[in-house]
């Protein structure tokens, strides 16, 4: 088993590295293997060449080791030991929080566990690369069931079921939803439409289905009178929008852990099908560089060459960092679906902390863990400082969390993240899983699929899945 998963280990950490090197900004960048799995801050954090250590905590308190490949991560938990600490004055913690570049991150602690020494108490591990630490089940991880019970029947379960072993497990404590919702440019729509932009919006609302969504981007286009606009733009380099279509479905092309993988399904079909209608008319375009988190994406939408997409609720950040003259344009909607009733977003990217059977204060590790991701006090830090929709639906209603307009998030964007979130519901929030051949299936379609059928909107739908069922099982 260790050589097959340190092969497979190496691997992603290569792909993630060359995707870092040519798409630089953001996470799941130009042709990238780990796609939809890919998690939020990669590019930007997962590419730091030098090991920073930071301690934080009470000296004299019990002394937990924690890895991570992003250093605000181990800020977050910095704040949240003294937090601790102030609460627990009688069972005081120092932590040491260590961020090493991704994919030496990811080896050094696969190969701790499998060699039974020199593991952390607490790692973080991206989504695309759990399948891998999970592989030894509780032989590796401590199960955080018991540690987390306090929070279950308010955190996401689509979510915490991301981080679970084929024991049924949960092994992974999230950092976030990763909901999938879309963006809309209500101030470039209002002014190519004639129309106030809350008219825009009353339209936006009233968007259904996909079907919906193509009658608005057409009256949209009927009022554009320029070269190079598009309603929107479609992925080469990253499966979102299959992942949205699969989920609405209730559909895994993985298999899970129970069944193979099939990525011939009618889900993905009818999207790709959609999607090339959409190139043909002139509704969408190629997205450049192959999707819209790089810097061509950017550009892409800062020129409003497009005015809308689908994509994670962590995408929020990438306006704020990159696109901060967009601030007040841009309104957050649900996806549309195919059929009423449907399930209406999917959990894309993250990473789940885990805590490892190493660790000679297992008990204190997990219960700290859980509660600096999912309690109120941890929930609150995270969406005040990294900006991800958190995991504890009963912080969504709550009006001082999710209405508070010192956040940056709230006021950039002209309605508030969280009435979306919402409205949208933990229930209707689908997961596709990530097993050991999720990265057999993104390479494939990302070199190849993809490229396939939308850089040439002709080409067989039908013809390209079977080509890539093939390849996929080829490996399974």
């Amino acid at each position: 088993m260790k050589k097959k998963l340190v092969s497979a280990l190496l691997c992603t950490s290569m792909a993630a590295s060359m995707l870092v090197g040519c798409g630089g900004a953001a996470s799941e960048g130009g042709v990238d293997p780990d796609a939809a799995e890919a998690t939020e801050e990669t590019a930007e954090e997962s590419a730091e060449a030098e090991v920073v250590t930071n301690t934080f905590g009470d000296p004299n308190g019990t002394h937990l080791e924690m890895w991570t490949f992003v250093e605000l991560h181990g800020q977050h938990y910095g704040v949240m030991a003294e937090e601790w600490n102030k609460q627990h004055p009688d069972n005081t913690i120092e932590i040491t929080c260590t961020t090493y570049p991704y994919g030496d991150m990811h080896t050094k602690l696969l190969t701790a566990l499998e060699a039974g020494t020199g593991a952390p108490d607490i790692c973080d591990v991206e989504v695309g690369q759990f399948p891998n630490v999970v592989e030894g089940l509780d032989q590796w991880l401590v199960p955080l069931n018991d540690y987390a019970k306090d929070y279950l029947d308010t955190m996401v379960t689509s979510r915490m079921e991301t981080y679970q072993g084929e024991d049924g497990n949960y092994y992974g404590a999230p950092y976030h939803v990763g909901a999938t919702v879309m963006y809309y440019n209500v101030a470039a729509m209002s002014d190519a439409m004639g129309i106030s932009q809350d008219e825009v919006i009353a339209k936006i609302d009233a968007v259904k289905t996909w079907d919906d969504y193509a009658k608005l981007g057409e009256e949209y286009l009927g009022t554009v009178n320029e070269e190079g606009k598009y309603w929107t733009s479609v992925d080469t380099g990253g499966v979102d929008w299959l992942w949205i279509a699969m989920a609405e479905n209730g559909d895994d092309w993985t298999g899970g852990f129970d069944n193979p993988a099939n990525v011939n399904i009618d889900s993905v079909k009818t999207m790709l099908e959609m999607q090339q209608g959409w190139l043909k008319s002139g509704l969408a375009e190629v997205s450049p560089d192959g999707h819209v988190d790089l810097e061509a994406g950017f550009q892409n939408i800062m020129d409003h060459n497009i005015v809308s997409f689908p994509k994670a609720m962590w995408y929020m950040s990438r306006f704020t960092n990159y696109m901060p003259d967009e601030k007040g344009n841009w309104y957050i909607a649900k996806c549309p679906v195919f059929k009423a009733g449907q399930k209406c977003s999917v959990g894309i990217g993250g990473t789940g902390t885990v805590v490892t059977q190493q660790s000679e204060n297992k008990d204190l590790a997990a219960e700290f863990t859980c509660w600096a991701k999912m309690s109120e006090e941890g929930e609150q830090h995270i969406w005040d400082t990294l900006g991800f929709d958190v995991c504890n639906s009963a912080l969504w209603n709550d009006d001082a969390f999710a209405h508070d307009d010192n956040n940056q998030y709230n006021q950039f964007f002209i309605n508030y993240p969280y009435d979306v979130l919402s409205d949208i519901g933990m229930e209707n929030i689908g997961k596709i899983s990530v097993v050991s051949i999720s990265p057999t299936i993104n390479e494939y379609f990302c070199t190849t699929t993809l490229n396939q059928v939308l850089e040439d909107p002709d080409y067989s739908v039908d013809d390209a899945l079977e080509e890539a069922q093939n390849a996929v099982d080829m490996e399974q």
